[in-house]
């Protein structure tokens, strides 16, 4: 919705109007106005686009989701590095039952720039592996797959670790 620098700003605005409100003895609506403006804060590090399409893939909504992300048009200028990585990696989510060779090649640029939890690097690791199992390529999908093992500390991705390993073997 706002530039990444332009939500600063309005962050840093609202708070010297909390000032003012500080200043005038109006406690209550300082407190309120410095609550806002840390939404603005909060949405300088967690975009508000990303937040959204994460819900509607959590609720299985792919054409949710797909819509969210098309309401960022240039996400290197608009999001900040990490948010762009996973920009990359909803957008490689999304892409994967279409086009391989696309999700495979945004999974990448996603771990390019760095996704911050093990496990969504793990899932990342994951698809890709899939794709290198789909392109007949058992010695890249085999360490994706072992490295994707390590990633997930919480067995999250055990099931389907197991199933491609399984799949795998019929190659």
């Amino acid at each position: 919705m706002f530039n990444k620098y332009l939500k600063i700003v309005i962050a840093v605005l609202i708070a010297v109007w909390a000032g003012f409100q500080f200043a005038e003895e109006n406690i209550g609506n300082g407190i309120m106005i410095l609550l806002l403006a840390g939404v603005f804060v909060f949405f300088f590090f967690k975009n508000e686009f990303l937040l959204l399409a994460f819900l509607q893939i959590r609720k299985q909504n792919l054409v949710g989701a797909q819509k969210w992300l098309d309401y960022i048009k240039n996400p290197s200028s608009a999001l900040r590095k990490p948010q762009e990585a996973y920009y990359y990696f909803l957008h490689g989510l999304l892409v994967t039952q279409t086009s391989m060779t696309k999700a495979d090649k945004m999974f990448k640029k996603a771990l390019k720039l760095g996704l911050s939890m093990d496990h969504d690097v793990a899932m990342a690791k994951l698809n890709m592996a899939g794709v290198a199992m789909h392109r007949r390529r058992k010695r890249e999908a085999t360490t994706l797959l072992n490295e994707a093992k390590k990633l997930d500390k919480h067995g999250m991705l055990k099931d389907q670790i197991k199933m491609m390993k399984d799949q795998m073997k019929k190659i």
